[in-house]
Order: structure tokens, then sequence, then C-alpha cells
């Protein structure tokens, strides 16, 4: 039945079990364990566990699930597995397939901890690492080979805003066998058609828009039951990267308001980059759903709305975008997105920091580049706040 509701219908309501005593809100179940009536009973249930069944927190508990079969069905996936962190799901999802020898193809503008995964952690343990413009198809076609075991990208990059062609990379990688993993932080579960578009497996921080409201890190991979409930569930119930029931509750509540805040956050997000575009204080001002994005056309088959982030490129450099940021009164200075309070990033020298000078350049993270995460503000306030803090620069 859940199936032919909308959007904003299952985040409401999709994946709830009710008690016995008939709660009204999702119940917080704070146990590790469960306990058996009979030894017989026990055996059982490691040797199988049933549709509604658990026997310990790290391979799951009734308010996880819950949480996990509310975004596998918003996602349109079979399955879900929720996690301690965003990079605890990418970080799960990439190592569940690969062992050495194995060949990855990646796109290179990535999150800094997802870089320093494939390139230190992987890479070191014998896993071949491609990196790619996720943007150019040519580097796709010339990098994945019929033995590469994984593709993984950002549909929407961190921080520059660069739109992938999910279902050409899809469509490439399927062809030679590959598994297609998208980080899908920037395209949130409610304007994405990853799925639709042929990817295999979601990855999701739900720190970002499905909390939203700043309080718990968590993280969530969707896909099918054969890779969820095969290699992914295998390796994080053993290495212990499971999301906790406190925080699969609160996820569960910010779920209920996530299709009404991220669609006033994209709505304030594509206000301000055309109120700001060709200020004589910014070099450029970056947004999907800009028309001076170079991916532009793109970005409006692959998502819905451009998403609740905007790049501006602050003329001055760093000591340019450094006074930016200083003389803005409502936006945190932050290093999240997503949030209900607009914050502020300058990822050259957070984020980012780690990755050598001359790889931000070859990525676009420039000195003056300044991540802008949209909040619930009224948007006129923030335009006000930023034009006002544009004259210190």
């Amino acid at each position: 039945m859940t199936k032919d509701w909308n959007t904003r219908t299952k985040l409401v309501h999709s994946g709830a079990r009710r008690s016995q005593y008939g709660e009204l809100s999702e119940a917080m179940f704070l146990t590790q364990g469960f306990v058996y009536d009979t030894a017989e009973q026990a055996q059982g249930r490691f040797d199988k566990l049933g549709e509604d069944e658990f026997i310990y927190a790290r391979y799951g508990n009734p308010t996880v699930a819950m949480f996990e079969d509310r975004i596998a069905e918003i996602e349109g996936t079979e399955a879900a597995f929720a996690t301690a962190s965003g990079m605890a799901a990418v970080n799960a999802a990439l190592t569940c397939l690969l062992k050495a020898g194995d060949h990855v193809v990646s796109a290179k503008a990535l999150f800094g901890s997802c870089l320093y995964v494939l390139e230190d952690i992987l890479a070191r343990f014998g896993v071949e690492i491609t990196l790619v413009d996720g943007t150019n198809m040519d580097e796709w076609k010339a990098a994945v080979r019929p033995d590469t075991k994984v593709v993984f990208l950002e549909s929407v990059s961190n921080p520059t805003l660069e739109v992938i062609d999910l279902k050409s990379v899809c469509d490439l990688a399927h062809e030679n066998g590959a598994t297609v993993i998208v980080d899908n932080v920037f395209a949130t579960p409610v304007f994405s058609r990853a799925v639709e578009l042929g990817v295999d497996v979601v990855v999701y921080s739900t720190t970002k828009h499905i909390d939203g409201q700043g309080r718990c890190l968590g993280g969530v991979v969707c896909g099918t039951k054969e890779f969820i409930r095969g290699p992914f569930e295998t390796y994080t119930k053993h290495t212990g990267g499971a999301m906790s029931p406190f925080t699969a509750w609160v996820m569960l509540k910010g779920m209920e308001t996530l299709d009404l805040r991220v669609r006033a956050q994209a709505e304030s997000a594509l206000a301000m980059a055309k109120t700001l575009e060709g200020h004589d204080k910014l070099e450029r001002v970056v947004y999907p759903f800009l028309a001076s994005h170079p991916q532009h056309d793109l970005a409006r088959e692959m998502m819905e709305e451009g998403g609740t982030v905007v790049t501006l490129i602050v003329k001055g450099g760093k000591e340019g975008a450094f006074r930016f940021l200083n003389a803005l009164t409502i936006p945190t200075i932050s290093n999240n997105l997503g949030d209900a309070k607009s914050i502020v990033t300058h990822p050259a020298t957070t984020t980012h920091y780690r990755l050598p000078d001359e790889q931000k350049v070859e990525l676009g993270i420039e000195p003056g580049l300044v991540r802008f995460s949209l909040g619930l503000e009224d948007v006129r306030d923030l335009i006000a706040d930023v034009e006002n803090a544009l004259k210190a620069v």
C-alpha cells in the first residue's frame, strides 16, 4: 500500500512498527541485546533471523529498522542499512566489495575524507584506484575496464557543485560488470533520481538534510536486498559501524519534515544564486539550476530541484573570503551543511585542508571559494546579510 503514497506521506508513515502499547510516535528501543524464551529459540534466531526479529544492536534494532525501511522506500531501493556516520557508510559500501587487486574508478572531485578512504586506505591494501574528471565521459570511457569492480562518485560534487551524468556513467559501468556507488548528499533523498538513472548503491550522510538540525552523526546505505543483507551487512556488523537506536529515532523525526525543509531551502538557494550572480565582489556564483552552470541542463534532468547549497567565489582569494565570512551576522561558520541554520564554510582551510595545494587547484577548490548551505531563515534577511558582508571584501 505504501508504494502508492507520495513522498511526503511516506516520510511521515513508512516503516512504522508499533508495540503492544500502540504508541503514536515511533518507540525508541534503547537496548543493545534481546532475550529469548528458550535456548532453542536463541539458536534458531542466530541460524536465521525472521522479518521482525533481532539479536544484537550491532546487527539490527527495531528503531533502526524503522528508519532503514523508511529511507529505502523514499530512495526506491529494496533495503537499507544505517551506520554511525556518513563516512562509515562510504567506507563500508566500498570496502565490503573490494579486495587486493581490484580496480576502482572514481570521480576526483570528492569530499576530502572520501579521497582519503580511496587513496590512503584502499590503495594501501592493494586496491588500484583511477581518478577521473567526473564531468568528462571520455575519461570515464578510458578508465573503466572489464575488470573494474566499483565505480564511485558524488552525484553533485562537494564543494564545486559539478554534476555528473549518472545515466551515462551507470550504463558504462554496467557494460563492464562494475557496481556503481554514489554519494548522493547534495542531491538529497527528496530531489534525487539516482536509482531511476541506474545507480546500484546510494549513500547518504544522514547528518546533513535527514537530521537537518545539527544533532546527530549518521549515515545510511541503500541498495538491493542481496547487497545490503549480503556483503554490506556482513562487513558492518563485524566491524561495528551500526547506527545507535537514539540516532535512528532522531532521524525518523527528521524525516517527517525533510520534504518541507529541503524544498524551502532549495527555493532560497535559487533565489540567492540569482540575486548574487554578477555581483562585483564575486568572481562567480555556482548553482546547478543557474543557466550559467556548465551542467545546467543535465542537472535539471537528474534532480527535481537544484539543492540547498550555493558556492560563491569571492574576489581577493582567502583574505577576501575570510573578510566576507567574518562580516556575516546570520549564517554560522561551521563545516556541516543541510541544516535548518544557514552555514558557511571555507573548504580550502577546513573540509579539504589536507589536500595538497596542487590538488585543490585541480579540483577547483580556490582560496576564495565559500560553500553556503541555505537554512530555513527568511531568504530576504540572508540576501541582505550577504550583500552587506560583501562590502567588507
